[in-house]
């Protein structure tokens, strides 16, 4: 390593330059890809919101719905590993701004629909489009931050996720019962069109933003560029570099993947339903819908942001995963049980979106923490895959068992029991693999 003014600060003052270096990494970085995971999600699942109208109008079941919001999962799946090796060989920037740009045409043509066939090919496609995009930017934080530091950085980023239903579900409600007729279009028409748009701007945002490495960073130091890279050269050495083969043969990535599969059937639970699951409490309105939805998403961010730092703090994941996802499961049950009682039911709502999303970026320290290089890009872009797999899944059976049993109760119990099972796994994970 050679020498530079930082490797001859005493302790206290080389300590006080690696937190400012990394602030203004994560002051720089962080908030545009916020942004982006907004949009990305945004785009995601506003079909929860369009269905409150747009199945009344092209006359689709519930069980069509749940097919349509799911199918994206399939296209998402098949493509996610091979997306996920173009990144890492041809950089962030372009891949990332290619994978925005080409979701944010496609949501926008969903307005277009009017057969369960085109719903069908229309979220197919836009999975295709947007594989490769969170395991990317998970991927890409990897060439920044050490893995001590990543648990707290990917929470903040994964704030996106309840930060969308806080904007989202207001934003989604007031377009709903506010565009009807303008244009000869339909509110859900509109849904689709308006919230694509930032998506396509910030990816065209993202080829000036965004740099691939640290040594392309001009808005770092020389001595901050060599701080950053000897953290993540030394983790490096530590970390599994097998080929992309190993990764398919590694029984610890598909653990991982089986873990985050039980997760993620609880998020698009939460994630495609909530607004009808709020509509059958007793609330009509589509703003009211809008603005109730918003509640459980805010709890989330607070609950995220000081777990994750708690779990940061004291080096220790798996029990940090684990009682979000036991809560979370309890709140989908009692969900279920006061489905009538509208404050209950959104203080069980609360209880089980906060303790789901929490999970998430606490479950991405696990598999981070030991896969490095190329087992990195495909272990992660496998793990995701596998998991987003419950992103077809759970929406198709909560909408198989309501159009079977007129109500969303048995759907709720089996999505709980998903999220214990995932707690479980998450124990049987070695606490000296992951506790780092």
């Amino acid at each position: 390593m050679p020498y530079t003014p930082a490797a001859a600060m005493d302790a206290d003052t080389r300590d006080s330059f690696e937190r400012a270096t990394y602030g203004k990494v994560t002051l720089r970085l962080i908030p545009f890809l916020f942004i982006c995971y907004v949009a990305a999600y945004l785009d995601r699942v506003n079909v929860g919101f369009a269905k409150l109208q747009m199945l009344n109008d092209l006359k689709f079941s519930e069980t069509v719905y749940g097919l349509g919001a799911g199918i994206f999962f399939i296209g998402y799946f098949i493509f996610e590993v091979p997306s996920n090796i173009v990144m890492h060989r041809v950089g962030a920037k372009l891949w990332i701004a290619r994978i925005m740009i080409t979701w944010g045409i496609i949501s926008g043509v969903m307005s277009f629909l009017t057969t369960p066939t085109m719903f069908y090919v229309m979220r197919f496609f836009l999975g295709v489009a947007e594989a490769g995009f969170f395991p990317g930017i998970i991927l890409y934080l990897t060439y920044w931050y050490p893995s001590y530091r990543r648990g707290k950085i990917i929470a903040l980023f994964m704030t996106a996720i309840p930060i969308s239903g806080v904007v989202g579900g207001p934003l989604s409600g007031w377009i709903l019962q506010t565009f009807p007729g303008i244009g000869g279009l339909a509110g859900w028409q509109w849904l689709f069109i308006l919230e694509a748009i930032p998506s396509i701007i910030l990816g065209i945002v993202v080829i000036f933003f965004l740099q691939d490495r640290i040594r392309h960073a001009k808005w770092l130091s020389e001595e901050e560029k060599i701080l950053l890279e000897t953290h993540i050269e030394k983790e490096s050495r530590e970390k599994e570099d097998h080929s992309v083969r190993g990764v398919f043969s590694s029984g610890r990535v598909w653990l991982m993947g089986l873990i985050y599969f039980s997760f993620v059937m609880g998020l698009y639970g939460i994630s495609f339903w909530l607004p009808s699951l709020i509509r059958s409490s007793g609330v009509k309105d589509a703003i009211d819908i809008g603005l109730l939805s918003a509640i459980p998403y805010a709890a989330a961010v607070v609950a995220m942001i000081l777990i994750s730092r708690s779990a940061d703090r004291q080096l220790e994941r798996r029990w940090h995963i684990v009682v979000p996802a036991v809560a979370g499961a309890l709140g989908l049950i009692l969900s279920a049980i006061y489905s009538e009682n509208t404050l209950v039911a959104m203080c069980a709502l609360t209880l089980a979106t906060l303790g789901i999303i929490t999970t998430l970026p606490l479950f991405w320290s696990l598999p981070t923490s030991f896969l490095g290089g190329t087992a990195a890009a495909a272990g992660i872009a496998l793990i995701n895959s596998l998991g987003n797999l419950a992103g077809f899944v759970s929406p198709y059976m909560v909408g198989w068992i309501k159009d079977l049993t007129r109500s969303t109760n048995m759907g709720m119990y089996a999505l709980a029991a998903f999220l214990v099972l995932g707690a479980l796994l998450t124990l049987s994970v070695p606490a000296k693999l992951v506790n780092k």
